[in-house]
């Protein structure tokens, strides 16, 4: 049964469908091979028992059979969810996630909890409570973050698929790291109801896997509106497959945008692999025009501002008289409280909360959080006028590849800027994916990414179907899967 580890989601079902094996042998088979690879890579902080994973899924639905993980800060009933931290170490959901929920009704296997960043905050996935997730292409380089997990299992062959969050970059970073397919999708289309919050007016649920279509057929299980989350958007479900391999009857018009791809600020390989992909889709018949967005240079900036402004307003909750850890004894709740979130939240965590508060405090809020909310309107109109003359934005997903474990641990400010080219996309919520593109000279992947219009999300698949079909670099395999 080793043809099922790098399957195509399609390809399982047709096994399936064809009786060639069993949702029960695939769900095992995945299992194991979890248990056999995962303790070199990390990627997965609980794998679930069989037969509770088999009792709640339906029988029926486009995703019978087909196994896949969650990220650790989307709420699954009667199973932990503990955000990587150990200030919910031990906290059991009571709930459903809509995401979860729609899963489970489509027949999915929902086989465990995948490792990431503490409260989805970091781009490395090195500051879990619990473990570090190395990347499968080299282990002494990191997944990525704040889903590396997610994207690590995946690109492993762990799972065919997994759902990341993605508040500046979190879903696209980590595929891009591990050489898979990661879409944020617009914000609103994915309901966040059961999605542990970091930054609300940020935070979206996306979708990592290995193909185009793949990713395109989980999308259709969980988008549309959600009566549960006030800011879910009045949209339909539908099959976001439909359009895939459909010829283009217009000539359509990609913008490269020339100040994200600056010769010399991102790495060579990248530089040549993006410039390359352009070729691949002028080949396709896309017409090209470089364009810059000026404010896009403030992205990185104003989404550190606004994103820790909101973490230390949601992160506020976790004191230990609700749920999760509680720390001290008969001393005044002012100490309960700090006990308990002194060692429940780690260093990353608590560096956000205070950077959170100082920009929202009292004689600061105007100089930081105002401020970067007016950039914020300004990176939505560029986007918007912008889109009024090309129909999709190219850019690198990340300036450069996967790095060392502990490369930034003396310069945190450098490890923040690997949100500069995915963190616009968010503040303007619209949808963006990060599709393989090339290896760099280490034998890493590079990512590329597409961003698009407010609920553009068919027309990216589209063309990122295209382009994956004309090139191999999804087929290739990391060495450590």
């Amino acid at each position: 049964m080793k043809k099922l580890a790098f399957a195509t989601i399609k390809e399982l079902k047709e096994y399936i469908d064809k009786k060639e094996v069993s949702r029960e042998e695939v769900l095992s088979f995945f299992v194991k091979r979890i248990k056999d690879i995962d303790p070199k890579i990390g990627s997965t902080l609980e794998v679930f028992d069989e037969s509770s994973v088999l009792k709640n899924s339906a029988l029926k639905g486009n995703l019978v059979g087909i196994p896949g993980l969650l990220k650790d800060n989307i709420c699954q009933k009667d199973r932990i969810t503990s955000c990587a931290s150990k200030i919910l170490e031990n906290f059991v959901s009571p709930y459903d996630s809509t995401v979860s929920a729609r899963l489970k009704k489509d027949g999915a296997f929902l086989i465990g909890r995948a490792n990431c960043d503490e409260f989805a905050m970091g781009s490395s996935t090195e500051t879990s409570a619990f473990k570090k997730t190395a990347n499968p292409w080299n282990l002494d380089r990191v997944a990525g973050g704040s889903s590396g997990g997610s994207a690590a299992a995946v690109s492993a062959g762990l799972v065919p698929w997994a759902l990341g969050s993605d508040t500046g970059g979190s879903v696209r970073q980590p595929a891009a790291f591990c050489g898979v397919v990661g879409l944020k999708p617009t914000y609103g289309l994915v309901s966040r109801y059961g999605l542990v919050a970091y930054a609300s007016s940020l935070d979206q649920i996306g979708v990592i896997s290995r193909t185009v279509e793949d990713n395109a057929l989980v999308l259709s299980s969980i988008a549309g509106h959600d009566t549960h989350d006030s800011t879910s958007l009045s949209v339909s479900i539908k099959d976001y497959t439909q359009d895939l391999g459909k010829k283009f009857s217009d000539k359509l018009t990609i913008g490269i945008l020339e100040n994200e791809m600056e010769e010399g600020v991102i790495g060579d390989d990248v530089y040549k692999s993006l410039q390359d992909s352009i070729g691949v889709f002028e080949g396709l018949g896309f017409a090209t025009k470089r364009i810059c967005l000026p404010s896009l240079r403030y992205g990185a900036a104003t989404y550190f501002i606004l994103s820790r402004a909101e973490a230390a307003s949601n992160l506020a909750r976790y004191d230990g008289v609700r749920y999760g850890l509680r720390k001290g004894g008969n001393e005044q709740l002012k100490e309960m409280y700090r006990k308990t979130r002194h060692d429940g939240f780690g260093q990353e965590v608590k560096c956000r909360i205070l950077v959170g508060n100082y920009v929202l405090s009292v004689g600061h809020a105007g100089e930081f959080y105002a401020n970067a909310k007016k950039v914020q309107q300004l990176i939505r109109r560029e986007f918007q006028e912008a889109f009024k003359d090309i129909d999709i934005l190219m850019s690198p997903t990340q300036a450069m590849t996967a790095f060392k474990f502990g490369a930034y641990d003396d310069n945190k400010l450098q490890l923040d800027l690997c949100d500069e080219y995915t963190a616009p996309v968010n503040l303007a919520g619209m949808p963006a994916i990060s599709i393989p593109c090339g290896f760099d000279k280490n034998k890493l992947p590079i990512g590329l990414q597409l961003i698009g219009p407010h609920l553009s999300e068919c027309l990216l698949y589209r063309i990122a179907h295209a382009y994956e079909q004309e090139t191999k670099w999804h087929q290739y395999r990391p060495s450590n899967s």
